[in-house]
């Protein structure tokens, strides 16, 4: 008899895990069940909808880094399918990919469509059926195999494996029925989200961009650089979603009420920036102080750092004094802001959380407590930060999954 296996979950790791399935055991009958009316939703969103497919990283031990939560587990998971793999996987099916020179990974055509269409028109062509609406209900063994409760089904159907890759929740309940199977699940929390500055005025200088940030949240020994851009309701980019991501669950903790702190600039020491400025000074002892910037930040930036440390917009720079240098330096190395909230789109939502890993066979993602359950992706208490390594765990974890023994 032809043994059947159930995919739970139409995302990327779902996918790539019935692909895997079909690889591994061409044989084998795979359905495919996605709880909503649509599949690859997050694929589709991703990079603005370019779709971030992967990191250009090749290096194993600098990879795992990008893992707050999972990169050490990973590690031996990256070695039988990594970075170059989903390169060589995508590319071998007529995506061409290029990298770009922040390490993110996208396809050539900048359009995520090229992913999905690849993925779709390779799940037809290997036979795997999907059914959409179809949520998971319960799972319940029976015998060596497994029974599947759906939603819009009165009669369980009957599997020899099941692969859940339904993606993170934003509620614990939403892991209730994989709790019943004896899975230990980590509350989930939002990994990447953006700082909300409900009283702070820098938010007037909504869609500022600095090339170059770094960010220090006091009291969590959580410090970050790189890109950060002003909002309507506080910071974002690449240097707040870093810090979001390794400081999830602190944060989480603290009711996102906590303080931080930001050197606009990439030298810190203060030495150095004074006789920078003392520099500034006798080159442009008569310029308006406001309208020849001392740094190389944006100008709306420098006028409100200017205002913040309450020199007058008039002043020149053969008046600022030392104890006004001093004040400049330390605001543009140690600005202060209080963050009150966070702000996630749901589109894109990632959470930290999941399934424990200790409760996961890390060599084959097979359950220790459930014989025939596989784990793959954010489904497991797993999660990265952005740059395509996300999606690089849910093709890596799918691809090892879809390897499963069946009896």
């Amino acid at each position: 008899m032809q043994k059947k296996v159930a995919i739970i979950g139409g995302g990327a790791a779902g996918f790539f895990a019935a692909l895997s399935v079909k690889e591994h055991h061409p044989h084998t009958e795979v359905h495919l069940y996605e709880k909503t009316s649509k599949v690859l939703s997050k694929v589709k969103v991703s990079g603005g909808g370019r779709c971030n497919v992967t990191n250009g990283t090749e290096d194993i031990n600098t990879l795992i880094k990008a893992y707050p939560r999972g990169g050490k587990q990973l590690k031996n998971i990256f070695y039988r399918f990594n970075t170059k793999d989903t390169f060589r996987w995508f590319e071998s099916r007529g995506v061409a990919l290029k990298t770009e020179s922040d390490g993110r990974v996208f396809p050539v055509s900048d359009n995520s469509q090229s992913i999905i269409d690849c993925i779709l028109k390779e799940a037809e062509k290997l036979d795997v059926t999907v059914h959409l609406n179809s949520a998971v209900t319960r799972l319940e063994k029976k015998d060596s195999q497994w029974e599947i409760n759906f939603n819009k089904s009165e009669t369980p159907l009957v599997f020899d494996a099941v692969l859940i890759a339904t993606g993170g929740s934003p509620k614990e309940s939403g892991f209730n029925w994989i709790r019943e199977l004896g899975h230990t699940i980590k509350t989930p929390v939002p990994s990447l989200f953006t700082f909300n500055l409900p009283k702070e005025p820098i938010t007037k200088l909504m869609g500022l961009a600095v090339e170059t940030a770094k960010v220090k949240i006091k009291g969590f020994g959580i410090e970050t650089k790189g890109p950060l851009l002003v909002t309507h309701w506080g910071f974002s980019g690449p240097a707040i979603l870093l810090a979001s991501s390794f400081g999830a669950r602190k944060l989480a903790e603290s009711n996102y009420q906590f303080e931080i702190e930001v050197n606009w600039l990439e030298e810190q020491n203060t030495e150095k920036l004074y006789q920078h400025l003392q520099e500034i000074i006798r080159q442009y002892p008569k310029k308006m102080i406001a309208s020849q910037k001392g740094f190389q930040i944006p100008q709306r930036l420098w006028q409100f750092l200017i205002a913040k440390a309450n020199i007058s917009a008039d002043k020149r720079w053969n008046e600022l004094g030392k104890k006004n240098t001093r004040r400049l330096i330390e605001l543009l190395t140690k600005d202060h802001y209080t963050v009150s909230g966070k702000t996630t789109f749901k589109e894109e939502f990632v959470t930290c959380g999941g399934v424990a890993l200790e409760a996961i066979h890390l060599n084959t993602l097979e359950s220790k407590t459930s014989k025939g359950i596989y784990f793959a992706g954010e489904v497991i208490d797993i999660d990265a930060v952005t740059g395509g390594y996300n999606f690089q765990a849910a093709w890596s974890t799918g691809y090892i999954a879809g390897k499963l023994e069946i009896n």
